[in-house]
Parts: structure tokens; C-alpha cells; sequence
């Protein structure tokens, strides 16, 4: 397939990278050139050029751009009807994409993560997921929402991973002053909750860590006492007006 990625930032570089060894052909624009030079750099399949000529060798179009600047960047650009317009931009409805990049059509908003560079990532897609399904499917987790609400609600809710990093973080310097090393304390636990969260879901996960007077219902109690439900959901109530 002949993709093309008008934008190069940390999330379309690590979209590139995901991708490459699977025999695309893959133009990125000269846009954040030093990002560009590097993954060509990086990969042979991997062209660059201005954002016109990657629109012309492209069947799928990625769109990296931030979305108050993609109307500016976009009207000048000429799109070809059959090509497909994926964009990363979860602030620019397909509703108000679609003028943009016509006669293309604006098939897809895909939200991916940096984890997409290594595969096993999960991928937010909203639209005709077709193409992201053939792309992404057999290394990533494609999450098909069915409205600009779930969207948002999902958009919001990641940003759970924030104070959730922030934890094992503090739980780690806790670990380093009482003497012990810190950095073996920070890899211990990011491998335990990790190696966790993916190997069960919640509520069975809760009620099997609620052994009366453990240490985990304790420091969960300790946490649910000081108001830690109420404040996260409130941030995530925050997040979403």
C-alpha cells in the first residue's frame, strides 16, 4: 500500500516506525524536517518530500497536524477522489474534515500512542476503520467507537495513565528512602502493574487483591478515605466541558 503523512511529529513518527518492514511504500512530509531526515534515515521504504507530492504518491493519507493549523495547510492542497484521508486529530470532526480534503474521502480519526513504534499498542478509530484494521490490526488493538462522544470519553479517560505513572513513580522514591535501591524499586513495580493490568480484568483483580487486612486493601482504603475516587472522577468530569 502507498501511505503518505502530511506531519511529522512524535505521534506520526512512531506511526512510521510501527509500520516499516511491512512492505508499504511510505512518503512523510519535510514538515519537523529533522524528525523526516531521521526515518528516512532509518528505513529504506521511507521517502520524503513536500506535502503535495506525498498527497500524489499516496492511496492513504495520514494527517499529523495540529488541528487549529490543518485548515490553513489543507486548502491549499490537492487531494484525488479514491484516495482515503485518516487523521490523528481528535480536535477536527470528520464532519469538518471532510471539505478539507475533498474529493478524498475522510474516512477515519485515528488516535494512536507512542507505543505504536513497537507494536501491542492500543489505537482510538473512529469511522470507516477499514484501512487502520488492515494496517494496524495484527500488531496493535483497534478500539472502534461509534461517536464523537464515545471519543471524547475514551480521549478523556486515557489521560488516567498520567497520575497512574505518577504513583509507581512516588511508590518508587518511597522504596528508595527506606534505604533500598530505588530504580530496582521503579522497575519491580512498572512490571508489576503492568504484567497485572494485562493479565486480568479490574473487578476480579480488585476482589483478589481485597484479602481482609492486606496491604493492598489497606493502601486502597488509605486512598478511597483521602478521596481519591471522588477527585479522579471529578478531573475526568473536568476534562470533559
Amino acid at each position: 500500500m502507498r501511505l503518505g503523512f502530511i506531519g511529522t511529529g512524535t505521534i506520526a513518527s512512531a506511526v512510521v516506525s510501527g509500520l516499516s518492514g511491512s512492505g508499504h511504500a511510505i512518503c512523510v512530509s519535510r514538515r519537523s524536517e529533522a524528525r523526516s531526515a531521521a526515518l528516512a534515515a532509518a528505513y529504506p521504504e521511507i521517502t520524503v518530500a513536500e506535502n503535495q507530492a506525498v498527497i500524489d504518491a499516496s492511496d492513504v493519507v495520514f494527517l499529523g497536524l495540529m488541528a487549529d493549523a490543518a485548515p490553513a495547510i489543507l486548502r491549499d492542497l490537492r487531494f484525488r477522489p479514491g484516495q482515503r484521508v485518516i487523521s490523528f486529530m481528535a480536535g477536527l470532526t470528520l464532519g469538518a474534515l471532510a471539505p478539507l480534503v475533498a474529493p478524498a474521502a475522510a474516512s477515519a480519526i485515528m488516535l494512536p500512542f507512542p507505543g505504536i513504534a513497537q507494536g501491542g499498542s492500543p489505537i482510538l478509530a473512529l469511522g470507516d476503520t477499514t484501512d487502520i484494521d488492515a494496517l494496524f490490526g495484527a500488531t496493535d488493538t483497534v478500539f472502534a467507537l461509534k461517536d464523537e462522544a464515545e471519543l471524547q470519553a475514551y480521549v478523556c479517560a486515557q489521560a488516567v495513565l498520567s497520575p497512574a505513572v505518577a504513583m509507581v513513580a512516588r511508590a518508587a522514591d518511597w522504596i528508595g528512602a527506606q534505604g533500598a535501591d530505588r530504580a530496582a524499586g521503579e522497575t519491580f513495580l512498572r512490571t508489576l502493574v503492568g504484567s497485572s493490568l494485562l493479565g486480568s480484568e479490574c473487578g476480579p483483580m480488585i476482589e483478589a487483591l481485597n484479602t481482609p487486612g492486606g496491604y493492598n486493601q489497606r493502601l486502597r482504603q488509605h486512598m478511597e478515605r483521602a478521596g481519591m475516587p471522588q477527585a479522579l472522577w471529578d478531573g475526568l468530569d473536568a476534562l470533559n466541558h
